[in-house]
């Protein structure tokens, strides 16, 4: 079989650049050869081991990422050599309650491409047409690799509904955070508010955005900040993007600030990825009547991100902090654990 070469995980906390089969296509699959792929807040998790024993090794990574169509198998029917595009990386099952009900992300069986089968890190990949999006020239090879991240901000919106007249709250300026930011962006001009506890990545929402408030919940009472800038109502909306948290003294866990930043009768839309217990309070939701949900992946909304890409109304460049080889993989993942507030998208360039 004819080689590529690819980062491959081989052991938790280890990736090695290898020379390894390139995938045969058949039926509706096609090949890409990938432009760009990012590293993922997920992909950090997985290269730790904690999304052991889910994932097995040795796994290719990589679930953000696009490029060109290199061949495709004989009954693709929408795509061609040459055609640019982006991947959706999810795959659902199709017979769950939830898929029976039209709602994929909340499948009881998902995988996800680079988490539970070789992903795209990749010079080339394989997939069914089914999982793709056209991209136009109006479109960089570097921002279509980060059409996966943006529409997970694009989905958390749906999800709450944010509409024009919104006001907003973001606990957690990290990639998740900062897409978000992006897409609420385009949904209303009303206050928003990035709540984090590192300058840099507060620094980063405020310099693409600078008509929207940060507060670092280190130094003062967010909660309190955010009542005062919405005139002591509390947001529509508070978004928790932190996951992860970091206890300290005095500080408020992000999902409870967030049922505290609330009006009454707001929303909390819950993305944060911890496997820790959230200590809430549950009668500061329920004297609200506020409502509590989550949001998870997305649900077709690559094509609302590509489109407001088009437009010009994101900033993609905003969140890239860092453009590496894909052979600095191994480095990549060390400079996100060891300096978080220095690096916060790591793109891996591919073709070259």
């Amino acid at each position: 079989m004819k080689k590529m070469n690819a980062a491959v995980l081989t052991g938790y906390k280890k990736v090695e650049w290898k020379s390894v089969d390139i995938p045969e296509v058949s039926g509706n699959e096609v090949l890409i050869k990938v432009g760009y792929a990012c590293i993922c807040g997920s992909d950090q998790h997985v290269f730790l081991g904690e999304f052991h024993p889910r994932t097995i090794l040795p796994l290719i990574q990589g679930h953000e990422f696009a490029g060109t169509i290199a061949e495709t198998g004989p009954d693709v029917k929408n795509f061609k050599p040459g055609d640019r595009v982006a991947v959706d990386p999810i795959i659902w099952c199709g017979h769950c309650p939830a898929c029976r009900r039209q709602h994929y992300p909340a499948c009881s069986n998902l995988k996800l491409v680079g988490i539970d089968l070789d992903g795209g890190f990749s010079e080339f990949m394989k997939v069914p047409e089914t999982m793709l999006y056209m991209v136009t020239d109006k479109i960089s090879d570097e921002h279509a690799a980060l059409v996966e991240v943006l529409s997970i901000g694009f989905h958390a919106c749906n999800r709450a509904k944010v509409c024009a007249t919104d006001t907003i709250v973001i606990w957690g300026a990290g990639k998740v955070g900062q897409s978000i930011l992006q897409a609420v962006r385009t949904k209303t001009q009303n206050t928003v508010i990035m709540v984090d506890i590192l300058d840099e990545r507060l620094a980063i929402a405020k310099t693409a955005y600078s008509n929207i408030h940060v507060v670092n919940a280190a130094r003062i009472n967010a909660v309190e900040k955010i009542k005062e800038l919405t005139g002591g109502e509390g947001v529509d909306i508070a978004f928790e993007a932190v996951g992860h948290t970091k206890d300290l003294q005095g500080v408020v866990n992000p999902v409870r600030g967030c049922i505290q930043s609330i009006r009454g009768a707001g929303t909390v839309c819950v993305l944060g990825l911890s496997s820790d217990p959230s200590p809430i309070v549950m009668k500061e939701l329920i004297w609200k009547e506020g409502i509590i949900m989550t949001s998870r992946v997305s649900h077709g909304e690559f094509a609302e991100t590509i489109e407001n890409m088009k437009r010009g109304t994101l900033k993609p460049d905003a969140i890239v902090t860092d453009i590496l080889h894909p052979s600095q993989t191994q480095e990549a993942f060390e400079m996100l654990e060891e300096e978080p507030q220095k690096h916060l998208k790591i793109l891996l360039k591919f073709g070259v």
